[in-house]
């Protein structure tokens, strides 16, 4: 069975690939986010979440526990008001971000990608033929799924409130959709996985540039 690796230690996404029947593995990587953002010097919120789903994504597939794996990274950035917002980390940071966000909307843009860390036909020797033809096929893909958030208007009680509970400070933009932020959150124009944190369709599409159906990943009591 194909062996897929998740780059990321969030638990939301591990959730969400684990209630979508998704077999998967977690290897988190080392990737100094600031670093690389400064080094290509990407603001744009789009980009970003793609430069650094990559930098996750081949960070995870150089170690040697990834060898015969997909490893997929993903990361999410939150644009509002033409600013990129990460994850706020303090409660000056996020308090200041909701009370801007009351009543507002912007657009969660989640990058994935996508790893084929598996032997080609290239780099196939005599000692493998044995064991068939390789299936990996060197792919290094990308893809960003974008959802525009709208909010309801939240009081300042609430927010003090939503920020007490910790929910917020490691999640970009500030807020949850799959948890205590949901209750904030009016509608979502576009694939609200992508809002989570990963999203299985546009999985399913980097998993075809390496000739993998989505099927293949179904944990057996799915299939």
């Amino acid at each position: 069975m194909t062996r897929l690796i998740l780059a990321s230690q969030s638990p939301a996404r591990t959730k969400l690939l684990t209630e979508a029947g998704i077999e998967h593995e977690v290897l988190v990587s080392d990737v100094d986010e600031d670093a690389v953002q400064a080094k290509y010097g990407v603001t744009d919120a789009h980009d970003t979440a793609l430069l650094l789903a990559r930098a996750k994504a081949e960070a995870v597939a150089a170690l040697p526990e990834s060898d015969g794996a997909l490893v997929i990274g993903c990361d999410s950035v939150f644009e509002f008001d033409g600013e990129s917002h990460g994850k706020p980390y303090t409660e000056d940071v996020a308090r200041e971000r909701m009370l801007r966000m009351s009543g507002s909307q912007g657009v969660l843009h989640t990058g994935h990608w996508l790893v084929d860390c598996r032997d080609t036909a290239a780099e196939a020797d005599e000692d493998d033929a044995e064991h068939g033809t390789p299936e990996g096929t060197g792919a290094t893909v990308g893809a960003v799924s974008s959802a525009e958030v709208h909010f309801t208007q939240m009081n300042e009680n609430e927010i003090d409130a939503y920020i007490a509970t910790g929910e917020p400070l490691h999640c970009a933009g500030s807020f949850t959709i799959d948890g205590l932020g949901g209750a904030f959150i009016r509608k979502v124009d576009g694939d609200p996985h992508a809002v989570v944190g990963l999203s299985i369709s546009t999985l399913r599409d980097l998993l075809g540039h390496a000739n993998v159906p989505i099927t293949d990943l179904w944990q057996a009591g799915n299939a």
